[in-house]
C-alpha cells in the first residue's frame, strides 16, 4: 500500500499508510460538499447536511475528519490548493495577461473561493504551517497575474491583488441570511463586469488606496478574526 508523510495540527510530520482509492474518493466528496455548505451557511453548517451532500454516512465523515475544526482546516487547504492550480494554469496557458487574469478569476469563482471567508475567523488556526505554505503559494501566483497585466499596461495601475481577491470572495457566495442562493445564475456575468473595470485605461479614479494582500491579513488581525 505504501506510505506518505503528513503534517498534523501541531505542525509535526508523521508517517501514515497511503489511503485506498475509495477512501480518497470519499475524502474528495466530503471536501467538495463541505465547501458548498460553507459557502451557503458558513463554517457552522450542519455536519449531517455535509455528509448527505457527499452521499456518505456520518461515520465515514468522522473517520476522515474527527471534528469540525479538522474539517474546516482541510476545506481551507483544499480551496486554496485548487485556486492556486487554476492560477498556475492561467499563467501557463494564456500569453495575453488580461486573458490570463480573466481565466483565473472565472475558474477561482467556480472553485468557490468565497468558502474561505466565513472560516477565517474565531479560533481558526491561521498560523498552521500547511496553511501558511498554501497561502504563500496562492498569493505569489495571484500577485504575478495582476502585476503581469500592469507591466504590459492592460490592467489599471491603481489596483492590487487584494482588490481582486476581495471581489472574488464576495461574488462567489450568497449574502448570509438571505434567499440569494440563485447567485450562480449571475456570478460570471457580474464578475466580468468587475474584470472589465480592471482594464486600462481607467475611465474614472478609484477612491481610497489599492487593497493589498497584506491589508487583508492586517484587517483580519485587527478585528480578531
Amino acid at each position: 500500500m505504501g506510505a506518505t508523510h503528513v503534517i498534523d495540527t501541531t505542525g509535526t510530520a508523521r508517517r501514515v499508510p497511503r489511503p485506498r482509492a475509495d477512501a480518497v474518493r470519499n475524502r474528495e466528496r466530503i471536501l467538495a460538499a463541505a465547501r458548498e455548505a460553507f459557502v451557503e451557511h458558513g463554517a457552522d453548517a450542519a455536519l449531517d447536511d455535509i455528509a448527505r451532500r457527499a452521499g456518505i454516512g456520518n461515520a465515514t465523515l468522522y473517520r476522515h475528519f474527527p471534528d469540525r475544526a479538522a474539517l474546516v482546516h482541510h476545506v481551507v487547504l483544499y480551496v486554496m490548493d485548487q485556486v492556486a492550480e487554476r492560477a498556475e494554469e492561467a499563467l501557463a496557458g494564456e500569453s495575453d495577461s488580461a486573458a490570463a487574469l480573466d481565466r483565473f478569476a472565472h475558474a477561482a469563482t467556480d472553485e468557490r473561493i468565497g468558502a474561505l471567508c466565513p472560516m477565517l475567523s474565531g479560533d481558526f488556526d491561521h498560523l498552521h504551517p500547511e496553511l501558511l505554505a498554501a497561502r504563500d503559494r496562492l498569493e505569489v501566483l495571484v500577485t504575478e497575474l495582476m502585476e503581469r497585466g500592469q507591466r504590459d499596461g492592460s490592467i489599471r495601475p491603481d489596483v492590487a491583488a487584494g482588490d481582486l481577491m476581495m471581489a472574488l470572495s464576495q461574488l462567489s457566495r450568497p449574502l448570509p441570511g438571505t434567499a440569494c442562493l440563485q447567485v450562480d445564475r449571475y456570478t460570471h456575468r457580474h464578475l466580468q463586469l468587475f474584470l472589465d473595470g480592471l482594464r486600462a485605461p481607467a475611465r474614472t479614479a478609484l477612491p481610497g488606496a489599492p487593497a493589498t494582500l497584506d491589508d487583508l491579513r492586517k484587517h483580519r488581525t485587527d478585528t480578531g478574526s
